[in-house]
């Protein structure tokens, strides 16, 4: 059946970046450099970065049907990721965010709306074949639900030879006591720095230390740090670091974070390192500070 693949689930939404020189006063008109849209969602940006990168990888998410949703899944169909496992929903609204991108500090300012589409259910996932994918991504959202997939999985990997195993990976990024939770899942979580910074840590090593009580026996946690680079915490107690490749003209940082959680994840699930992913990681994530959306973030191959 081909080489099995990476699934991501959680948000595709509409992007709609406005590219300016400084960031706009209240109540002011002023012009863009330039305007596009673009697909969105943390999950759905990692899946574009793991296509970058040359992984076969699908997508799990919900949808509403019309214009927008037709831009969207052409666009995953660009990229070649597979989107058989969309929900649809047809009586909803689809999520879109309005985003000012601020070419002069390289900051991204986002407003976000979803109205009414609801996240992937746990019994939507039950519909998942297993067999097909060798890692399986959360991007923190319904937890309650996301945990019941997850113990899905689980019941699949005690059934299943060792080589077959699915291996998990969770991110909480937003600051929600409900994803808090999912501290106890996934053989993989990713925990931001604003996260970790609501937690009362000032550092990626502070917070892995203060946090990693939280993980089951033989997680690896995973924290990066912006411009300082990222940090790892794993069951042998050491901490091990890799340093920020900022570009020589800071861009657009808009999806930073998806493009460094999919390195990693990239670089795991083909055998590397746990040092390597994070280098790996840090390094494709600071060339896409340097550009506009995703495409070029690649090193092009001799």
């Amino acid at each position: 059946m081909g080489e099995k693949k990476v699934l991501c689930i959680g948000l595709v939404c509409l992007d709609i970046i406005n590219v300016v020189e400084k960031y706009p006063e209240e109540d002011t008109d002023s012009r863009c450099l330039s305007q596009r849209w673009q697909r969105g969602g943390n999950a759905s940006n990692s899946c574009t970065v793991l296509s970058l990168l040359g992984a076969p990888c699908a997508f799990m998410g919900s949808l509403a049907p019309g214009p927008v949703a037709d831009f969207i899944s052409n666009d995953f169909q660009l990229y070649q990721i597979d989107i058989s496992l969309l929900v649809e929903h047809a009586q909803c609204s689809f999520p879109a965010s309005v985003v000012i991108s601020n070419v002069t500090s390289g900051s991204r300012t986002i407003l976000h709306m979803n109205r009414n589409l609801p996240d992937v259910s746990a019994d939507d996932f039950s519909r998942v074949d297993l067999k097909q994918y060798k890692w399986i991504h959360w991007e923190g959202r319904n937890a309650e639900e996301q945990i019941k997939m997850i113990q899905q999985v689980e019941e699949f990997n005690q059934t299943t030879p060792d080589a077959n195993r699915i291996t998990m990976s969770v991110e909480i990024e937003k600051t929600r006591d409900s994803l808090y939770q999912l501290f106890q899942y996934g053989d993989v979580v990713f925990v931001s720095k604003d996260v970790a910074k609501s937690f009362g840590f000032n550092s990626a090593t502070s917070a892995l230390k203060g946090l990693y009580s939280r993980v089951r026996k033989g997680t690896v946690l995973i924290c990066a740090w912006a411009e300082e680079g990222a940090d790892a915490l794993g069951p042998d107690g050491k901490v091990i670091h890799s340093d920020a490749f900022p570009p020589e003209a800071l861009v657009d940082t808009l999806g930073a974070g998806d493009t460094f959680n999919a390195s990693v994840i990239y670089t795991l699930s083909n055998g590397g390192s746990l040092q390597e992913a994070l280098t790996f990681g840090c390094q494709i994530a600071g060339r896409k500070c340097g550009v506009h959306g995703y495409d070029g973030i690649v090193p092009t191959r001799a």
